[in-house]
């Protein structure tokens, strides 16, 4: 038994740990001092969608917290994306882009094109 006990001790342990890390919040900079200011810079009307007050209360929301209120998925993943750029130092002018336009187009391949049904030619 002690044999097991000092082999375990000196290999690395193989699971993860449970703890998770949070990350501390970046400063503000000085063209981005709140939330808001923030939500507004990296565009598709995040400042609508995500109601926060306290810029420490935006850096501690999850996915999770983000879905309780009431954010879709993309949206979500925009916004936890365009804080992990934040929290590596880039610009928000530079990383930010809109959101892709609907599809005007739809239907199976090229039978339609331009919104309109394209009748194939028949052999007679």
């Amino acid at each position: 038994m002690s044999l097991l006990r000092r082999l375990c001790t000196c290999l690395p342990p193989l699971a993860r740990s449970f703890q998770t890390h949070v990350p501390k919040p970046p400063p503000p900079t000085s063209r981005i001092q709140s939330a808001q200011g923030f939500l507004t810079a990296i565009g598709r009307s995040a400042e609508s969608k995500l109601k926060v007050e306290d810029w420490e209360e935006l850096w501690k929301l999850d996915g999770k917290g983000m879905k309780k209120m009431g954010l879709t998925i993309q949206d979500r993943r925009y916004i936890l994306w365009a804080m992990e750029k934040f929290r590596q130092g880039e610009d928000p002018q530079k990383f930010w882009h809109p959101e892709k336009p609907k599809k005007t187009v739809r239907g199976r391949g090229p039978a339609v094109q331009n919104g309109k049904r394209i009748r194939s030619r028949r052999h007679q």
